[in-house]
């Protein structure tokens, strides 16, 4: 149930899986995105509500094919360039999107972990958005007749989250701004979550979340997991990580840079030819 990250990663997370790493402003996976982009995954679906900075590192490293999101950016500074790069000129390698509203994305969510095969919500209404998007549906209601949006259930292979603490049974305890993790858990066929610290008991916190042991796969201990985001009670938000990676992300050789400090590799993963501002 608890072992060392890479070994977690290893055993949970394939090429060509659906993968979910969420985390709503704090207690975002980033130890376990480095992770995945050392031991070299490929072909991932990356599924999220807010990617962010660790998304542009996961896609800049060539290990996504397709994003599922409904809002991307570097919060408080602009846009995603390794994101983009991939979107419009397929480096490293092409990027497919499917975009949603975060309803949409919660309510997917909720339908996994539901077991349904899709969620009903109003939230599509007067936007262009199913046209583009053939995930997203209109359905009649049966007893009133009213138009409404369906999106099919979100299912990922494997979700991973970072928490703030687990006990030595795995069961796992998170609180703050919880956002859809433990939607996302559930809805889940494998889950992984990083953790602050294992204890020997779980006390009380006031707006708690709690993952019993029987819907987490394994548990890993990554103190300063969640940096550059913030793990409420343990440390703040490293906003000025947050303004360096914008310099970083613009520029195919900053970036190449960038991935071979984290992976030790001794050439970019792609050519840098046309090293691009962004």
């Amino acid at each position: 149930m608890i072992v060392p990250l890479g070994e977690a990663v290893r055993e949970l997370v394939h090429d060509g899986d659906t993968v979910a790493l969420e985390g709503f402003t704090h207690l975002i996976p980033v130890a376990a995105g480095h992770e995945i982009i050392r031991q070299g995954l490929r072909d991932l679906t990356l599924v999220r509500m807010t990617p962010d900075i660790v998304y542009d590192q996961l896609i800049g490293a060539g290990c996504a094919s397709r994003l599922v999101f409904s809002w991307g950016g570097n919060p408080g500074v602009g846009s995603l360039h390794r994101f983009r790069d991939a979107v419009t000129a397929s480096w490293p390698v092409p990027l497919e999107i499917e975009e949603h509203s975060h309803a949409g994305m919660a309510n997917r969510y909720v339908a996994g972990a539901s077991g349904l095969p899709f969620a009903i919500l109003r939230g599509y209404s007067g936007t262009d958005l199913a046209t583009h998007n053939p995930d997203i549906k209109t359905i009649t209601c049966p007893f009133s007749g009213q138009e409404l949006a369906a999106v099919s259930a979100l299912n990922p292979d494997v979700t991973i989250v970072h928490a703030q603490r687990a006990d030595r049974g795995g069961n796992v305890q998170l609180w703050g701004i919880t956002g859809i993790q433990k939607e996302a858990v559930l809805a889940a066929d494998r889950a992984l979550v990083t953790v602050e610290e294992v204890v020997d008991e779980l006390e009380p916190v006031p707006g708690q979340v709690v993952l019993p042991s029987r819907v987490v796969d394994r548990i890993s201990v990554a103190p300063g997991g969640a940096a550059p985001s913030y793990a409420h009670g343990y440390y703040e938000r490293d906003n000025e990580a947050y303004r360096a990676w914008d310099a970083i992300g613009r520029d195919r050789e900053a970036f190449s840079a960038w991935l071979r400090g984290l992976t030790g590799a001794d050439a970019p993963i792609a050519p840098t030819s046309a090293g691009r501002n962004l």
